[in-house]
């Protein structure tokens, strides 16, 4: 007897779908522009425009909004047949104004509140069978109530009172929800924006969807709102279902990181491939990190192009003046091997205190307060408002000394020149800062003069002049006058097209860290302008460039929920960072599940999760990263002990990084023989060059020769001493009995030079 084993198969409608996504993922671009969701009302009946909404109080049936047009349409239609010829040659005419149909819906709003449609209408020279958009910024259908619409300017909403009613409170929820999210953006106090996100929780609970997926991320990050990863999965389930790529690349990082769920790399893949076709500029990084370290799929370098170059296409575009906010990169590993080493934070009593010096004058904690609020970074959010009030401090002190008249025109000239909440964008004010920056022979106010002329911002466009103080600034090393250099090089702006000279000038601007000149160089190499095209290349440029985004905001919030010990929260935002591919934050969550600090996985979950995220960052370069690798294997830590593998991370971490402590285990190893061949000369070799390594000056002082000496003569003496009296201890023999010499006590033989055994 046999029996029949079913063969497992999958929905075809789902594994179409998978394909036909996977299929489209590299040609996939992101939009990179939110929408705007603020409703719009027309203000008046210009060309090509509705009027504005005019509330009335309307009459409104209960029949449905499109089946009502049919009666509308046959009358018209018989009309037609009784006019024979005659119709064809001119336009339908409305009926008389009181022939109206008694079977059409009543409308409300418009100009004709309660006055029905009549269909078909004319709008703009075009006839509109049905209720249209067209016209309208928001999205609501409208019709006219007469057949000439350009000329009665007669019009209502397609829309019953009920609908109307539903209406309206979607917009008083949005408007609630815009009030909310003001606040919580203008706050910096965690006890306000706690109890503003309990507001926020409300509206998400009357279904507003941006409120949902806000309420739903804090709860997975555990910001503001407790922790709950369970109910933030649901509500992502729920915003999926309605199309959210927010909430779709959400689920992707959970199956992903296999939080409240299962762990499935292809759930996830899925997830984030809708995602990225949604726009979602993190699920392209995340895909972009995926493609490019062949992490769930198969290595492609050019789709890990395609998405990492949708996402710089934005971070680029989203970079101004100043260069955009700073992104603190805290190792946690080494701030506990470190601790009096800089994290690169400032401390609240450290604020506190350079606070108080600038309101009681000094110039230079003023400067320093400036200059951390209007680029942001070391543990202060940037605000220009703050900056505001610090450059008035500032003038109210005056200025001792030209670095601060130029730390000061820096600021006048930034803030002006780029515009902000609290300060309006004024061409003129900042081309006089810039001059007087410029006359000062300061390279910002040199290159600020150069844009101005280079874009006409308050004087008229000269490409010589522009080029003339571009050049001035990039002699004195300034990174934006090198990198304007460079892109009239490369569009061949005011000079001949050079694009090695471009090449040059965008290297120097990338030394400095500007993201706009990574980008250039990405598309150079990406493209081949100018040098041998490279994807590799090219790849690590745009993803440089996508790591500098606002979403990098959340190492830094990360970090504080590190200091205030909720590890829990501190490893789920990690995570998210990790999957983004940001290598300090892969090896922040190996080194949260190495010291068993969170309580989200289990106990024999969180070594093999920690070596795979050790493995992600030593494949990005971290020489610890790789260290720590072969301690896994070499102690069997989540995986198996295999001192051969050991051996190989040990190695590389020593010939690649040069590593000392690799250098010292593969000393001990060849000592002992543990995955390699024994051989002890070897380890004489190993401590030499480990040595080399060591810089004696800085371990030891300048005098640290003296020391040495010092050292090795007392352990000399020491050994002497000993070996004399040892040879004192020997008892001597009885008179006239002679030992032959082979028979001499082993102390007398070795007597001769006791400091040859050193």
């Amino acid at each position: 007897m046999t029996t029949r084993r079913r063969k497992k198969t999958t929905a075809p409608g789902i594994g179409r779908l998978v394909i036909a996504a996977l299929l489209l993922l590299p040609h996939v671009t992101a939009d990179l522009q939110e929408e705007n969701n603020d409703v719009s009302e027309f203000q008046s009946p210009a060309a090509g425009q509705i009027p504005s909404d005019v509330e009335g109080q309307p009459v409104a049936p209960d029949e449905m909004l499109l089946e009502d047009t049919e009666p509308q349409r046959e009358q018209e239609f018989n009309r037609k047949e009784s006019d024979g010829a005659k119709t064809e040659e001119h336009p339908i005419q409305p009926p008389p104004s009181d022939e109206k149909p008694t079977d059409a819906p009543v409308r409300i709003g418009g100009t004709a509140s309660g006055e029905p449609c009549v269909f078909p209408f004319l709008f703009l020279g075009k006839e509109y069978l049905g209720c249209t958009t067209e016209g309208r910024g928001d999205g609501r259908l409208w019709c006219a109530t007469t057949y000439d619409y350009d000329q009665d300017k007669k019009w209502v909403f397609c829309e019953t009172e009920e609908q109307a009613q539903q209406r309206r409170i979607e917009e008083e929820t949005e408007e609630q929800y815009q009030a909310v999210v003001r606040m919580i953006n203008t706050t910096t106090r965690k006890s306000q924006k706690k109890d503003l996100y309990k507001k926020l929780l409300n509206v998400a609970g009357k279904g507003h969807g941006k409120a949902m997926e806000k309420v739903a991320y804090a709860m997975l990050f555990g910001d503001y709102l407790a922790q709950n990863i369970t109910q933030a999965k649901e509500l992502f389930e729920k915003l999926a279902l309605t199309g959210s790529p927010k909430a779709q690349t959400a689920l992707g990082f959970l199956y992903a990181s296999g939080l409240g769920v299962n762990s499935s790399q292809a759930k996830a893949l899925v997830y984030y491939t809708f995602g990225a076709l949604g726009g979602n500029l993190m699920a392209h990084m995340i895909l972009g990190y995926r493609y490019w370290g062949g992490v769930g799929v198969p290595q492609s370098c050019e789709s890990a192009l395609t998405h990492y170059r949708a996402v710089a296409n934005h971070v680029a575009s989203d970079v101004s003046l100043t260069g955009g906010n700073a992104v603190q990169r805290i190792r946690l590993l080494d701030e506990v091997e470190n601790p009096g080493s800089t994290s690169g934070m400032l401390e609240e009593d450290l604020i506190q205190y350079y606070q108080f010096l600038a309101e009681k004058g000094d110039v230079q904690a003023q400067v320093g307060l400036g200059q951390l609020h209007l680029h942001g970074g070391r543990g202060v959010e940037q605000n220009h408002q703050v900056n505001v009030g610090q450059v008035s401090c500032f003038l109210l002190g005056f200025i001792a000394g030209v670095a601060h008249i130029i730390y000061f025109l820096f600021f006048l000239n930034s803030m002006y020149s780029e515009g902000s909440e609290f300060v309006p964008q004024n061409n003129d004010t900042a081309l006089q800062y810039f001059k007087k920056a410029s006359d000062l022979g300061n390279p910002v106010g040199q290159s600020g003069l150069g844009m101005a002329y280079l874009y006409g911002r308050g004087v008229p466009v000269n490409y010589e002049l522009a080029l003339k103080y571009f050049q001035k600034a990039a002699e004195q090393g300034w990174v934006d006058g090198q990198l304007q250099l460079g892109t009239m090089y490369y569009n061949g702006i005011g000079v001949k097209r050079d694009y090695k000279q471009a090449l040059k000038f965008f290297n120097l601007a990338s030394q400095a860290g500007h993201i706009h000149a990574f980008y250039n160089l990405a598309q150079m190499h990406a493209t081949g302008t100018g040098v041998m095209r490279s994807c590799h290349t090219a790849v690590e440029l745009f993803k440089n460039v996508c790591e500098r985004g606002r979403w990098s905001e959340r190492l830094m919030s990360a970090y504080s929920s590190y200091k205030d010990g909720d590890l829990d929260s501190v490893l789920v935002q990690y995570l998210m960072l990790a999957e983004q591919g940001y290598e300090v934050a892969q090896s922040n969550v190996a080194f949260i599940l190495d010291q068993h600090g969170a309580k989200i996985f289990t106990e024999n979950e969180t070594y093999p999760r920690a070596l795979l995220h050790w493995t992600r960052a030593a494949a990005q370069g971290y020489m610890v990263a790789r260290i720590k690798l072969g301690d896994y294997h070499f102690y069997g830590y989540g995986t198996d002990v295999d001192y051969e593998t050991a051996v190989i991370h040990y190695r590389l971490a020593s010939e690649q990084q040069h590593s000392a402590q690799a250098m010292f285990n593969l000393g001990y190893m060849h000592e002992k023989g543990l995955g390699i061949k024994q051989v002890r000369p070897k380890v004489m070799c190993l401590v030499k060059e480990l040595l080399s390594q060591v810089d004696l000056d800085q371990l030891l002082g300048p005098e640290w020769d003296l020391y040495l000496m010092t050292v090795i003569a007392l352990l000399l003496g020491t050994v002497i001493a000993y070996r004399q009296r040892q040879h004192q201890a020997v008892p001597q023999a009885p008179p006239g009995l002679h030992r032959p010499a082979g028979d001499q006590p082993e102390q007398e033989q070795e007597q001769d030079d006791p400091a040859e055994d050193l």
